[in-house]
């Protein structure tokens, strides 16, 4: 295998893919060598073009749909499917043949994420489907293959490669996606959140400025909302020996609210247009509606002498616009239904609402129950109020409501939208209005559309040695269910204690092991390992068994099934282990258990749905 040279970082986006790269030959301390890939794909029939993005739309279509030759890359044909900007322009004609929000499906708890789901509800006779997994494979094959066309000397499986996830990921889905990474050939592989991975790229583009930009005792909220999900995060500003550090002290739960929930909003303001001009359209007509509204939304939003975009919906499964049926998007229509939709003014004691839900329900993603982000903003830095009271250099709150942002970083494709972001600003400070405090600066960033990538290759560059880290590790305190002893009551389930494994912010590639305690592992038969999470309790330990606790501080996670080898051991049988726990390169959790008494090993990784246990 040949040296190293490129840290390549990779933004597998809900709405689009970049790469971009740091030459580690060149790059010297001070000065960094970053450039941006631009990834060649189809944007018309036989006709392909690189652009800075490569869309995450995959369109699947019929066999008769296209001639031969109409799919070729320069370095293959593209398998019958077709990905990147003709996916997006295609699908939008046809939206029943369309795989959109991959990445959100992939951390949908409630599927298959390796299961043929997408496209949700399209008919199986008619259009073949594929898997949230799958999908996201089929894009990183798509940029794999694009850098090796161009960089055919050092091939992207001998690069180290970050690839970004976003911050409120849970384990399931970031295990698919190292998974997916490294089926692709990725041998250098590490995760990066999204939040995290912005606050590089500011911290690069700023050319070392940012040490004047920021001050011990700042709290830096990163806002991050793209296509499909909300990433809220908290960066502390610390010292150490003289040198400003970057601590992650927070990170917010998993939002299902975005881009997608926007487009969606709009289209039912244009259904209800033309719905009162005697137009009805079907399930699959909406799609496409929506999937116009997404082209016509960032028309307005980046461009102000627009004051209004056609959108044109097709008949079902029509490859023509004849027969169709048009209407327009406004930018006063765009600014009353996102500004005030998504993000109202609200006061800080605000808290997203839930609803009552139907028993029944389609399949579909799970979307936040309250499309406000101001109120999950709230939410969250009311949750932690006291996440920096035991760092160095900062002040106790003094009685403050919330937590006080000092500094804001928008991240995003949405907050291209200027008006978007001073809403979300002046919400942010007239909530430290209220509560006596100064209000926050802002941040200013670079491209909205490649901090991300910007940020993970940055910080591959970072991980050498070379510049400022952020400290974050886990993100959670993570726990395991241990079952009480109890004789048998009728309707009485044992109680079970939630066993502490990782603190709060371990770091990743770093072991613990458990302090001595009598824990047996039942091996030889069916058993349910039940794991808990907490972003709440960070003072917890590794060995702390709690014994109760409130919902609001730990939640559970998805439990594992597994049936551990018995060996020489009777099914059923209770051995005694000493455990072990550790937090992989991947961000991943890995318990271990050794026996007392013999030589074997048990694991059990907390990642998939029905994972492998050994």
């Amino acid at each position: 295998m040949s040296e190293v040279r490129y840290a390549v970082g990779i933004d597998l986006g809900t709405t689009h893919c970049a790469l971009s790269y740091v030459d580690l030959s060149t790059s010297e301390r001070d000065e960094v060598a970053q450039d941006l890939m631009p990834v060649p794909q189809l944007t018309g029939p036989g006709s392909v073009e690189a652009l800075p993005l490569l869309p995450s739309f995959l369109y699947l279509p019929h066999p008769d749909e296209l001639v031969a030759g109409d799919l070729a890359l320069p370095w293959s044909d593209s398998r019958g499917q077709i990905l990147g900007e003709l996916a997006r322009s295609t699908g939008a004609r046809t939206p029943i043949r369309l795989v959109s929000s991959a990445k959100s499906w992939l951390c949908h708890p409630g599927i298959d994420r390796r299961g043929a789901v997408l496209p949700p509800g399209a008919p199986e006779d008619e259009v073949p489907r594929i898997s949230p997994y799958d999908a996201s494979v089929r894009y990183l094959e798509h940029l794999r293959d694009a850098w090796n066309h161009s960089h055919p000397d050092d091939p992207l499986a001998q690069q180290e490669v970050t690839v970004t996830v976003p911050a409120s990921f849970d384990p399931a889905a970031r295990e698919l996606t190292a998974e997916a990474a490294q089926a692709v050939g990725f041998a250098h592989l590490v995760l990066l959140e999204e939040p995290q991975a912005a606050l590089y790229s500011w911290i690069h583009d700023s050319a070392g400025e940012w040490r004047n930009q920021v001050h011990v005792g700042d709290i830096i909220l990163v806002i991050d909302v793209g296509g499909g999900t909300t990433d809220l995060s908290l960066i502390a500003v610390t010292e150490q020996d003289g040198a400003l550090e970057l601590n992650r002290v927070a990170v917010g739960e998993h939002i299902l609210l975005g881009g997608d929930n926007m487009d969606l909003a709009l289209a039912h303001v244009l259904n209800g247009k033309l719905a009162s001009e005697g137009n009805a359209l079907d399930q699959w007509q909406i799609q496409a509606l929506t999937h116009g509204c997404r082209h016509a939304k960032e028309d307005l939003l980046t461009d102000s002498t627009i004051e209004s975009v056609p959108v044109v919906v097709p008949s079902r499964g029509s490859r023509l616009i004849g027969g169709s049926i048009s209407t327009e998007l406004t930018r006063e229509e765009v600014r009353r239904t996102l500004i005030e939709g998504f993000f109202p003014e609200v006061p800080v004691s605000a808290r997203p609402a839930a609803r009552s839900r139907g028993a029944l329900t389609k399949l579909g993603l799970p979307y936040a129950q309250d499309a406000a982000v101001t109120r999950h903003l709230a939410a969250f830095l009311g949750m932690q109020i006291g996440a920096t009271e035991d760092l160095p250099g900062f002040a106790p709150e003094g009685g403050g409501s919330f937590l006080h942002p000092t500094a804001v970083l928008f991240n995003g494709g949405v907050f291209k939208a200027e008006d978007l972001a001073e809403r979300v600003l002046k919400v942010v400070n007239d909530w430290l209005a209220e509560d006596g405090a100064p209000s926050a600066r802002l941040l200013e960033g670079g491209d909205l559309d490649l901090s991300v990538a910007r940020g993970a290759s940055y910080y591959g560059y970072v991980r050498r040695g070379k510049g400022v880290r952020i400290r974050g590790g886990t993100a959670r305190s993570y726990y395991v269910g241990v079952e009480s002893a109890m004789p048998a009551v009728p309707g009485m389930e044992p109680p079970i204690h939630a066993l502490c494994l990782a603190p709060f912010g371990m770091e990743e590639g770093t072991q613990a092991d458990i302090p001595p305690q009598e824990f047996g592992l039942v091996v030889g038969e069916p058993v349910r390992f039940r794991f808990f999470g907490s972003s709440v309790r960070r003072d917890d330990q590794v060995g702390l068994l709690l014994e109760d606790w409130s919902a609001e501080e730990i939640e559970e996670l998805e439990d594992i099934e597994a049936n551990l080898p018995a060996e020489n051991r009777a099914p059923g049988e209770v051995v005694p282990v000493h455990l072990r726990a550790s937090v992989t390169e991947v961000g991943t959790l890995l318990l271990e258990a050794m026996p007392l008494d013999g030589d074997e090993h048990w694991k059990v990784e907390l990642n998939v749905r029905g994972p492998a246990a050994e």
